[in-house]
């Protein structure tokens, strides 16, 4: 991509030379990466580039665009460089201090929608999430069942202003209540939530440097670090989650995909708490876990 006095480049020939060039250095989905940058910087859908491929960039977009490039080359996730990420039906704003929203984490909200009605009973349903991050699971949740009553929380303050960005975003931020906790710890105590919820760190911390760069590199290791074995977090909220939740009330967590036995285990010695069921994600991993309060 050297200036010269050949023609200007148009969108065809840097979406060629750059999905060759993201190829060659092991880059995912080159083509799509290329597109869906080039069309980020022209501030247009991805189709539309199909008919305007022979438009030239100007000088200072061709600049921007090599920008990204060099971005996503180093490894940095494609969700950051865009600024957002889609997730369930919902589009969230992602950055630096938030992990990015997995498919798999959809069975997450899935589980939990089961578990709460469209209609309030008697009364609203309160719902809490532990450690929101960008607040996808949460948002999606309310967006779903907004008759109910949501809170989240987080460790990380600057995770919470991208969680309730994305709940104005979506239209969801009069239905959510966030607030900066670790785990339980600002919560009272008694039986107050029917629905606890929770997308835990549980990559072993020795594992952590293995993972993909875009992932050890770039995402916020406090949202990744699940300790020793992985399931610090988890094992700290099977012990606390039940003097939060009210008789029959129901504990979802995802978890890793050799950690299944593992909770079953934590939830079989916990007093007050019933292993439900486990549920697999599309790869057949064992995903999430769902067990229940005593009544």
């Amino acid at each position: 991509m050297q200036k010269s006095s050949e023609p200007q480049w148009t969108i065809l020939d840097l979406v060629k030379w750059t999905a060759a060039y993201f190829k060659s250095r092991q880059i995912d989905s080159p083509r799509l990466t290329a597109e869906l940058l080039l069309s980020h910087v022209l501030g247009v859908k991805r189709i539309d580039l199909y008919v305007r491929f022979d438009q030239p960039l100007a000088p200072a977009e061709l600049a921007v665009f090599k920008q990204l490039i060099k971005r996503r080359v180093n490894r940095e996730p494609l969700a950051y460089i865009l600024g957002h990420k889609d997730f369930w039906d919902l589009s969230f704003t992602v950055d630096a201090n938030v992990l990015i929203p997995r498919p798999e984490t959809e069975f997450l909200v899935e589980a939990a929608l089961e578990r709460i009605p469209q209609e309030v009973g008697a009364r609203p349903m309160k719902i809490l999430e532990l450690g929101t991050g960008s607040g996808a699971v949460i948002i999606s949740i309310a967006a779903k069942r907004p008759a109910h009553l949501f809170y989240a929380s987080d460790t990380d303050c600057c995770a919470l202003a991208v969680a309730r960005e994305n709940a104005v975003r979506n239209w969801v931020a009069g239905h959510i209540r966030f607030f900066a906790a670790n785990w339980l710890a600002a919560v009272s105590q008694g039986p107050v939530f029917d629905l606890i919820v929770s997308n835990p760190p549980y990559i072993p911390f020795a594992e952590i440097s293995h993972l993909a760069p875009e992932i050890c590199r770039h995402e916020p290791e406090t949202a990744l670090d699940g300790g020793p074995d992985g399931l610090s977090a988890i094992r700290h909220i099977i012990e606390s989650a039940p003097f939060h939740m009210r008789p029959g009330g129901t504990l979802l967590l995802e978890i890793g995909n050799a950690h299944r036995k593992r909770v079953e285990k934590l939830l079989e010695i916990r007093s007050g708490v019933d292993f439900i069921r486990s549920i697999k994600d599309y790869a057949g991993w064992d995903r999430v876990v769902e067990a229940a309060c005593e009544t």
